[in-house]
């Protein structure tokens, strides 16, 4: 049982350098951000002058928080 909840819990955030909080915190941070990017991305489909470069630009900087995460 310990090593599946180790399995689950642990050993992801791991391998990223993080604790279980910190991969949480990063997580939903992250997802945050993708649904923000989301809405953007909406609303800029509906009225194609509005957040022309919102959507790409939070792509952009959460592509770079992963491409330099754990160095």
């Amino acid at each position: 049982m310990t090593r599946i909840i180790e399995r689950i819990f642990i050993a992801h955030p791991q391998s990223v350098d993080e604790s279980y909080a910190e991969h949480f915190g990063f997580a939903l941070r992250f997802s945050g951000l993708l649904f923000a990017a989301a809405g953007a991305a909406l609303v800029h489909a509906l009225v194609p002058c509005l957040f022309e470069k919102t959507a790409s630009g939070i792509i952009r900087k959460l592509h770079a928080r992963i491409v330099n995460r754990g160095n």
